[in-house]
């Protein structure tokens, strides 16, 4: 019998051939993961996912997530083009193209998110500490401006809660504040002082512990597009956009009621809750109606505006409130 014997005389490998201890650990723990069978899709999506995310991807890196029908509509979605191509994220600019056309100075690797306030865990969270709490889902929903569009967008997430109940909130925590990116080198819109940067934005707590409420990593099967809130953003669809904060770097709990940055600027026009209400105009137009994008015409009409959006599990949050008051 051939014993094949390194040319050093000795009987052992060379340090360049032993596996990482970490390295090695980690598939043990992947191979625990996936042992059972039922647990073999999602050990492999975390890990398709976590690529996705990695340092350096591309952009339009696909992600690996279960439609859930349960949270989604089946109208017509908006084309990709569209809905990356007609934004408002005016850190990048004050037009609708602006955003698509500049938010690739946006570095969304590596990122942080940061949990403080009112919770027994606060904690620092990586892309990668984010995708572990939840499994990926993809939510068709409807996302309803406050200028009176409308698109329908497929977006991957998991609900906010599970974020929200792995920090433990306290009994102080009533709100939920969420603060975005504030970076003159990546954002140029910063320059225009339309707003006091950065951009502030919040909930109630209970709003945010709704299951509709999306923590956001990716659009359309793929990672977000800068334009679109990359890396992290959430999305509430019962709400006008402006309340679905991109690019978050912050999420803060708290007592009081956020002071959030078009509630600051125009109180008038712009309430802390924001919920869609066809009965509530802006002080500068109606929003009975909504125009969606990608049916553009002249002879086309426009749609009915939705009470909530059309999301109207969400009413018990409101019951017995003065929705024209807190608007």
């Amino acid at each position: 019998m051939l014993i094949k014997r390194h040319p050093n005389g000795l009987d052992r490998p060379f340090a360049s051939e032993i596996t990482p201890r970490e390295v090695y650990e980690e598939r043990r723990q992947f191979i625990a993961r996936i042992a059972a069978g039922a647990a073999v899709g999602s050990a492999l999506w975390e890990m398709a996912n976590r690529e996705a995310f990695a340092q350096g991807a591309p952009s339009g890196a696909k992600l690996a997530a279960k439609t859930n029908a349960a949270f989604s509509t089946t109208e017509k979605q908006t084309s990709f083009r569209d809905a990356t191509n007609y934004n408002n994220f005016y850190e990048f600019g004050l037009d609708k193209s602006d955003p698509a056309e500049n938010a690739h100075t946006l570095r969304p690797r590596p990122w942080t998110v940061a949990i403080e306030g009112e919770v027994k865990k606060p904690m620092r969270l990586d892309i990668d500490g984010l995708l572990k709490l939840a499994p990926l889902e993809e939510r068709i929903y409807r996302l309803r401006c406050v200028e009176g569009w409308s698109m329908v967008i497929p977006w991957v997430g998991y609900s906010l809660s599970n974020l929200i109940k792995h920090v433990e909130p306290t009994g102080n925590a009533k709100y939920v504040e969420f603060t975005t990116l504030a970076d003159r080198a990546q954002m140029p819109g910063l320059r225009s002082g339309v707003l006091d940067w950065p951009y502030v934005e919040g909930l109630r707590i209970d709003e945010a512990m709704h299951p509709l409420a999306l923590l956001t990593v990716g659009m359309y099967g793929q990672v977000l597009p800068n334009q679109n809130g990359a890396p992290v953003r959430v999305v509430v669809p019962w709400k006008y956009g402006f309340k679905s904060p991109k690019s978050i770097v912050r999420i803060r709990f708290t007592r009081d009621q956020p002071k959030t940055a078009w509630n600051v600027s125009a109180p008038r026009e712009y309430g802390f809750y924001s919920n869609v209400n066809p009965n509530v105009d802006h002080p500068r137009w109606s929003q009975a109606t909504e125009r969606r994008i990608g049916e553009d015409g002249f002879f086309k009409r426009k749609r009915d505006t939705l009470m909530f959006n059309g999301y109207n599990e969400v009413a018990p949050l409101y019951a017995g409130m003065d929705l024209k008051r807190f608007f």
